[in-house]
């Protein structure tokens, strides 16, 4: 797995941390069949919690191109979770923005992403409080918390 001497427990706990995060309970599964929806318009939805945003910095935020940016947001649009309207300062410019129902989704979304699997549940509370400690440890400040 890695060549350098020392470097197995690194990997094993890293391979860990992965399964822990992205494997047991699949929340991005759960969260797209709660919502009936792809996990990339959910991850729509979640970044628009923070306020309306152009299509442009939309396709930005998710890392895709326009078109595809154009599609999802026509789904969302008739899905009612979303709005699309002319910016006031650039006409060329379209702005979304969540609707009521969008918001309840996304909300539902966070909901689900943000419940910790049942195995951290189940630690003990002195093995918890070291995890705490060493997680706090590993997160730096360049290394902002990113939701997935």
């Amino acid at each position: 797995m890695n060549d350098t001497p020392g470097q197995e427990p690194v990997a094993r706990v890293w391979a860990a941390m992965y399964d822990l995060v992205l494997r047991q309970g699949d929340r991005r599964k759960e969260v797209a069949e709660t919502l009936g929806m792809s996990f990339f318009r959910v991850k729509a939805l979640r970044r628009l919690l923070a306020g309306p945003m152009t299509m442009r910095d939309l396709t930005a935020e998710l890392s895709t191109d326009k078109p595809y940016t154009t599609l999802m947001v026509d789904d969302l649009e008739r899905r009612g979770y979303v709005t699309r309207s002319v910016s006031p300062g650039d006409r060329r410019s379209k702005i979304v923005a969540l609707t009521p129902a969008g918001t309840a989704a996304a909300a539902e979304a966070e909901r689900i992403l943000a419940r910790p699997p049942r195995s951290l549940l189940a630690l003990d509370p002195g093995d918890l409080a070291a995890l705490d400690r060493i997680m706090a440890t590993l997160r730096t400040p360049e290394e902002p918390a990113v939701s997935p």
